[in-house]
């Protein structure tokens, strides 16, 4: 059975071993004594976003304070290799439900993507108000679902970036409606053998926004290396492809099987 999680900074984790104590305060104790009302002798872990958990039992709780003791440990490697959303911007929160979605399946990466046919726009401020509130949302998507390793979101891209990232990554696929292979088929083109060891590097999976990737921005991205790939025989929103592509990518790279 997992364990409740709260985030705490590195450097305070970093040093303790088991046996110590901790004291967790500030909003995550506040989460953990009034919203969760963790009490003494139950489990809880604590980690940094960045993959290292401590096994804790909780020694006592007040209001707005935790003070647990460590059991133990553990150090989660990153993952061999990196799946990468890169949602567009669309309206109605559909991109934070498929950032929040794809965090809670394991996407370890997310760039936001200012498409030709977003209607939402981030410009200025509101770029950077933008990127923290997709940092927001990853967070406690990360929590809800009890990982060690908080998703990065990247500042926002415009299409003209996208083929250098692209060319760098190990595989790119562009989620379309009009792919003619299957995501799977589309994988075992690339080389990656279905069940065979995890490559490494990163695999972006592109997803456009309501009115779908333009014609020219299919083009660039082709031309960069990116591979059309098909989710099923129907059309999924914007909100939807983003986590069903990492739900079929983790399988076929064996990343849910327990161990």
């Amino acid at each position: 059975m997992t364990h409740p999680i709260f985030y705490a900074a590195h450097a305070e984790l970093a040093t303790l071993e088991a046996g110590a104590g901790y004291v967790l305060g500030g909003p995550e104790g506040r989460h953990a004594t009034t919203v969760k009302r963790l009490s003494a002798g139950e489990a809880v872990d604590l980690a940094d976003g960045a993959g290292l958990r401590l096994e804790c039992t909780v020694a006592a709780a007040a209001p707005g304070e935790l003070t647990v003791r460590v059991d133990a440990v553990v150090r989660e490697d990153a993952p061999v290799s990196r799946l990468v959303l890169v949602q567009a911007l669309a309206k109605g929160d559909r991109d934070e439900l498929a950032i929040e979605t794809s965090t809670e399946l394991g996407v370890d990466a997310v760039i936001p993507w200012q498409a030709e046919r977003s209607i939402v726009r981030w410009k200025a401020d509101k770029a950077v108000k933008g990127v923290q509130k997709w940092s927001n949302v990853v967070s406690t998507a990360a929590k809800q679902a009890r990982r060690a390793w908080i998703p990065g979101v990247d500042a926002i891209v415009q299409t003209s970036e996208l083929p250098a990232r692209i060319a760098a990554a190990r595989l790119a696929l562009i989620l379309h409606e009009d792919a003619v292979d299957s995501l799977r088929d589309a994988v075992a083109a690339s080389g990656l053998a279905a069940g065979g060891s995890e490559p490494a590097g990163d695999i972006l999976m592109i997803v456009g926004p309501e009115g779908g990737i333009s014609p020219r921005e299919v083009e660039l991205f082709t031309a960069a290396g990116a591979r059309m790939a098909r989710l099923g025989p129907h059309v999924l929103r914007s909100s939807t492809a983003g986590p069903a592509a990492v739900a079929l990518l983790s399988e076929l790279l064996g990343r849910w099987d327990v161990r």
